[in-house]
């Protein structure tokens, strides 16, 4: 899906973008085909809706196709039962050139079970490049803070792609 300016200015990214604009909710209501031999949700299954979470996020950011890097790091906090209702909920956290950085939130909820607070299992980093119809990069609007929790998901957004970057030059050279 590409608008107008996108077909009339492929270089130049929309205009920037507050956190707000594309943040995304998908939920999954959990059942036996979701469950590993212990009977608790596949990590799996956890991974993949984070992963849809963080393109529909960087769909949206981007006004196009953007594909998933890298996942800088998912942490499973707590198991998720069949029968829960899992959110996987997701922001833009930095945006560069052509890359974003999304985080994703994952919480469960019983199912038959309003009352219960939702719990945080999971929270992962995945790094998405907006790409164009030939599969090469492509710019991204730029990101607009819009609170003081934006601004320290950016610095550490920041610190994440310092690391990744220095591991990567640590590897080559290495590898040299």
């Amino acid at each position: 899906m590409h608008s107008e300016r996108d077909s009339d200015h492929p270089d130049q990214p929309a205009e920037a973008r507050p956190t707000s604009y594309s943040r995304v909710s998908l939920s999954l209501m959990t059942g036996s085909v979701h469950a590993n031999l212990l009977g608790n949700i596949h990590g799996g299954e956890i991974m993949k809706l984070a992963d849809s979470t963080a393109g529909a996020v960087a769909q949206r950011h981007s006004g196009g196709p953007a594909v998933t890097a890298a996942m800088d790091q998912m942490a499973f906090l707590h198991p998720v039962y069949v029968g829960d209702i899992v959110r996987a909920s997701g922001q833009v956290n930095w945006a560069g050139r052509s890359s974003m950085e999304i985080g994703v939130r994952v919480e469960a909820q019983p199912w038959n079970s309003a009352a219960n607070e939702p719990r945080h299992v999971a929270s992962a980093y995945f790094v998405f490049v907006a790409v164009d119809a030939s599969g090469q990069a492509r710019p991204v609007p730029e990101l607009l803070l819009e609170s003081a929790a934006d601004v320290r998901r950016h610095r550490e957004a920041g610190i994440r792609r310092q690391h990744r970057l220095a591991r990567r030059t640590e590897i080559e050279r290495g590898r040299a």
